[in-house]
């Protein structure tokens, strides 16, 4: 696999305000040809800035963004079509016919993709003579992802590819996007479905508050190459904890993290499964969907930025 340090997109020291908040803060980023990079964070945490100063639509206020080794903001049309971008809402004519804008969008570059089968595998046919404003979200997200990728960028910006589809259009678009990247194209991926980006990342790059947080293979963040690492159970609420807590060895830590939900986190071997189940014995509790395993991206990432409403 490329190196994430032989970037097709390197961002450094990105600073982006709006008024007196700050938006990006110093925030450090670089997507390799050939992997498929996912920003991931709550709303607000500033991956969607950052990506919009990648596009070259804001400008830093400090920092450098370079994307194959130009800056986006004023780079020429032929740089420009060596890159792909999907907005979340699209942004396309909506008195355009499905179909006829996408051939359009190819006729703009030297060696696109073939249309009809783009087409075909996005399930575009039977709504090619649709006007875009008469189509779903759904039907609109695989337009816009259509043309992102027609041209054959060697960077492609893909934002929520899959927000409202149905399981066998997410499905089309995840083959797809791994076809695109295994053809040697950056592609940068927001997202806010954890399994998806567990899917598709080759690298995971968490940002909060306007920087890194963390950053990874799905395996590294998730420790998915180690020993299982949790216990999850459910069961009444406001359990005492004390006596399995003293019962478990000091580097297996329990908690609650919802009422009623309880995780015991650390190494969990045969010892430390039997010990929680004879304490649930003697509490009078039949612990409902007790589950070993790793942690999840998701679980990663809610420990990362925090499991309130923002």
């Amino acid at each position: 696999m490329t190196s994430p340090h032989d970037g097709a997109v390197v961002v450094e020291g990105l600073v982006r305000s709006y008024g007196a908040r700050r938006a990006v803060d110093g925030l450090d980023l670089t997507a390799a040809a050939g992997a498929v990079t996912a920003v991931l964070g709550p709303n607000g945490a500033g991956k969607t800035t950052t990506i919009e100063c990648c596009e070259g639509l804001r400008r830093p206020d400090a920092g450098t963004v370079r994307v194959l080794g130009r800056d986006p903001l004023t780079a020429d049309a032929a740089h420009r079509a060596r890159v792909g971008v999907m907005l979340q809402d699209g942004g396309l004519p909506g008195g355009s016919r499905a179909l006829d804008l996408v051939r359009h969008v190819a006729r703009l570059h030297a060696h696109p993709l073939d249309v009809d089968d783009l087409a075909e595998r996005l399930g575009l046919h039977a709504v090619a003579r649709t006007p875009l404003r008469r189509l779903s979200g759904g039907q609109r997200q695989r337009v816009a992802l259509a043309c992102a990728l027609v041209g054959r960028p060697l960077v492609a910006f893909l934002d929520e590819p899959t927000a409202g589809l149905d399981p066998q259009a997410r499905l089309a678009v995840w083959q797809l996007v791994g076809q695109v990247r295994d053809a040697g194209t950056a592609v940068v991926l927001t997202t806010h479905l954890m399994d998806e980006a567990e899917r598709l990342a080759d690298r995971v790059v968490v940002v909060d508050a306007g920087r890194v947080v963390a950053e990874g293979s799905p395996a590294e963040l998730t420790g998915a190459r180690g020993a299982a690492e949790q216990l999850r159970f459910a069961a009444r609420p406001r359990l005492d904890l004390s006596a399995l807590v003293a019962a478990l060895p000091g580097e297996v830590r329990v908690s609650e993290p919802t009422p009623g939900d309880y995780l015991v986190a650390g190494p969990v071997d045969a010892r430390v499964l039997s010990t929680v189940t004879a304490w649930c014995a003697a509490q009078g509790v039949m612990p409902e969907g007790l589950t070993v395993g790793r942690r999840s991206l998701e679980d990663v990432f809610l420990d990362l930025t925090g499991r309130s409403l923002r």
